[in-house]
């Protein structure tokens, strides 16, 4: 069943899964099933979201832009990714998407677009990137897709951010030695901060090595790209999270 084609069904768009529903497809998932897989009815899906878990299920109907699927049985319990989150500012349009696909598959739990002062564009196809995040779950067979919230100010949004949140912030030519160690002690919730081509300003930088909840982190001593930085971070933040929940 791992070779069947997994779907996101929107838990807030669907009644709870149980064996033997029949659920109505949206217009654009009919498409994708029929007339980009060419499916047809008795083929085999995988569906899946946080509050319900994966099930296999198989088509009942598929015409056109119309389908609708019968649960058969669940094949994994309902989780939710427990990992970091990422702030980041936004860069060009491939750039961008590729923090999102990246971070879905490292287990972002929620992207922050950010307006710093070197950010080169304050907007966003939210949309795209909503769809980009809910392919990469599909793709990596995580059960939940991250959350992405609005763009805002870099220091609003950490004004706004959860009191018990550190954020680690990955600064250019950092000396290894001002970090703590070389995995950092995160927790899920915390969060990953990646600065604009350019980097953070003088005064941005200040502002971060100045609150209590910043922690320092060193991606080694070459100067990353924006998106290298991102999942590099990532993958660090990562495993300092599993560490920690391990004990």
């Amino acid at each position: 069943m791992r070779d069947s084609p997994r779907l996101f069904m929107d838990p807030q768009a669907f009644p709870p899964m149980c064996p033997d529903a029949v659920i109505r497809l949206e217009p654009d998932r009919a498409h994708y099933l029929g007339n980009v897989l060419r499916l047809s009815a008795g083929g085999r899906v995988v569906v899946f979201n946080a509050r319900d878990g994966e099930w296999s299920a198989t088509i009942e109907v598929l015409r056109r832009d119309r389908g609708a699927i019968r649960l058969v049985h669940m094949d994994r319990p309902p989780s939710v990714t427990q990992g970091p989150g990422i702030m980041f500012a936004p860069l060009k349009r491939d750039a961008t998407e590729m923090i999102i696909r990246m971070g879905t598959e490292l287990g972002v739990e929620c992207f922050y677009p950010v307006i710093t002062e070197r950010t080169n564009t304050h907007r966003l196809n939210e949309g795209r990137l909503s769809a980009i995040a809910r392919e990469a779950s599909e793709q990596c067979e995580r059960l939940d897709v991250p959350a992405i919230a609005p763009i805002r100010p870099m220091m609003e949004a950490i004004a706004h951010a959860p009191t018990d949140m550190q954020l680690f912030v990955a600064l250019e030519r950092l000396d290894p030695t001002a970090q703590e160690s070389e995995v950092p002690r995160a927790c899920p919730g915390d969060a990953l901060l990646i600065g604009p081509e350019g980097g953070f300003s003088p005064r941005e930088q200040d502002f971060l090595r100045g609150r209590p909840a910043t922690r320092l982190l060193s991606l080694g001593p070459l100067v990353l790209r924006a998106d290298t930085a991102a999942a590099a971070g990532l993958a660090l933040m990562g495993a300092g999270i599993r560490m920690g929940m391990a004990g």
